[in-house]
């Protein structure tokens, strides 16, 4: 699993050092292939090769004749993204995924279990400021799945 946030800085090329206490895990799981696409957040989604796989062949199997499903799939199939580690534990993201997200130099890496979201810093500390406030989180109530969630 991957967590925690993590401040990272892109270099000139667009080249994203992955943080050491998750390259052993990437090597592990998928031999440092990824799968990079965007989110409707506007930040990047990072994905271990076969984790990716996995949500693939589901969004594959979606309804075609359903609106919401082929704009799914236009979103996340049609940008996806394979890139790999180098020998120095980067990847190179590319520039139309960087200028999607808006990705410059500081940017905030989140693991989120079994994928990693990637944000441009200002976009971030905004949307973690809209989350604490509340604009969020309690737009519309919780689903009932949140609202019996214990912390």
């Amino acid at each position: 699993m991957f967590r925690g946030i993590n401040n990272l800085t892109l270099d000139a090329k667009g080249r994203l050092a992955v943080p050491a206490r998750y390259r052993e895990r990437i090597q592990e799981t998928c031999r440092g292939q990824l799968v990079v696409t965007i989110d409707r957040d506007h930040c990047l989604l990072i994905y271990p090769l076969q984790e990716w796989e996995s949500l693939e062949e589901r969004l594959v199997r979606l309804p075609s004749l359903n609106k919401q499903a082929r704009e799914l799939q236009r979103l996340l199939l049609g940008h996806a993204t394979e890139v790999e580690l180098d020998g120095h534990s980067r990847v190179l993201l590319p520039p139309e995924l960087r200028s999607f997200a808006g990705l410059e130099r500081d940017v905030v890496l989140l693991g989120l279990g079994r994928k990693f979201e990637l944000w441009q810093q200002a976009a971030w500390d905004a949307r973690r400021e809209a989350s604490l406030n509340g604009d969020e989180i309690g737009a519309g109530g919780l689903p009932d799945e949140l609202a019996r969630l214990v912390l």
